[in-house]
């Protein structure tokens, strides 16, 4: 059944940016999880850090536990009420890319006047790491080379 503006509801979208965008492609929902990718975990931390009101946070969050992207975990500190932790799952995890593609684009196309605020490497040798598109084969591939074209469930073809 096809809605006004031809929007669809969730059940319905085959395509898997569009299923991906309905989980996190609300701009909270992805600086929730690069701060938790930053170590972030606790409420307090995440409210105070991103500047977001408490009800929008509580909001995503359990949008991204339900999603299956956090995990919620209590804990007691001594002498106060039992709170709950937010960690990223291995799905959550996996959004690690998706950000760094993103900040990638951003230093590219809408770089910060005092220069990069992020820097990517390897956790051992300190070496630049960037993404990119590698072939079956193993090699780097130009993105120019890359396209994208209709899979098996593809409802139209271009």
């Amino acid at each position: 059944m096809v809605t006004p503006a031809n929007s669809r509801t969730k059940k319905e979208h085959h395509c898997s940016i569009h299923r991906s965008l309905d989980l996190v492609g609300e701009k909270w929902s992805l600086l929730i999880v690069r701060n938790a990718l930053r170590g972030e975990s606790r409420f307090s931390e995440l409210r105070d850090n991103l500047g977001i009101p408490s009800d929008v946070l509580s909001a995503r969050l359990a949008t991204l536990v339900d999603a299956g992207v956090l995990e919620r975990r209590s804990y007691r500190e001594p002498g106060e009420r039992e709170r709950y932790s937010y960690h990223l799952t291995e799905q959550g995890q996996a959004l690690k890319t998706v950000l760094i593609a993103l900040q990638e684009w951003g230093d590219e196309y809408n770089p910060s006047p005092g220069g990069r605020v992020s820097l990517t490497q390897d956790a051992a040798t300190g070496q630049h790491a960037s993404i990119g598109f590698i072939g079956d084969d193993g090699s780097v591939l130009d993105s120019s080379a890359v396209t994208m074209v209709p899979g098996p469930a593809a409802a139209i073809s271009w």
